[in-house]
């Protein structure tokens, strides 16, 4: 068994990271450039997560978890409205202490990851 912030920063935000991204700029047509500011990475990055290079380990199986597709909505409509990186520690930190504390949520994560 993985510490849970190591499982969380090497699984688990990337696929984060990756959804919102590719919703930022679907959905509030923001470019790479932009998301990578508000995102606090590189823009190569984004055209990474855009391009499922980074962060697809998981985000088919996450996306079907209802905590995680109600969190997504209201997180990145929090970055859309707002440029500040601070926020989307903000939001990160929250979607860790949801997962960190529901016993269900994480033994899922632990599921994906075993099969992986």
């Amino acid at each position: 068994m993985r510490p849970s912030c190591e499982v969380i920063a090497k699984y688990v935000l990337p696929v984060f990271r990756s959804l919102i991204a590719r919703e930022l700029i679907k959905k509030y047509g923001l470019s790479q450039n932009e998301v990578a500011k508000r995102l606090g990475i590189t823009q190569a990055a984004v055209s990474q997560y855009i391009g499922s290079k980074r962060g697809s380990l998981m985000a088919s199986e996450l996306e079907k978890i209802p905590a995680v597709k109600e969190a997504l909505p209201g997180i990145i409509e929090s970055i859309s409205k707002n440029d500040d990186p601070d926020i989307v520690f903000t939001e990160f930190c929250k979607l860790c202490v949801t997962i960190r504390s529901s016993k269900e949520l994480w033994g899922k994560i632990e599921e994906i990851l075993e099969t992986k």
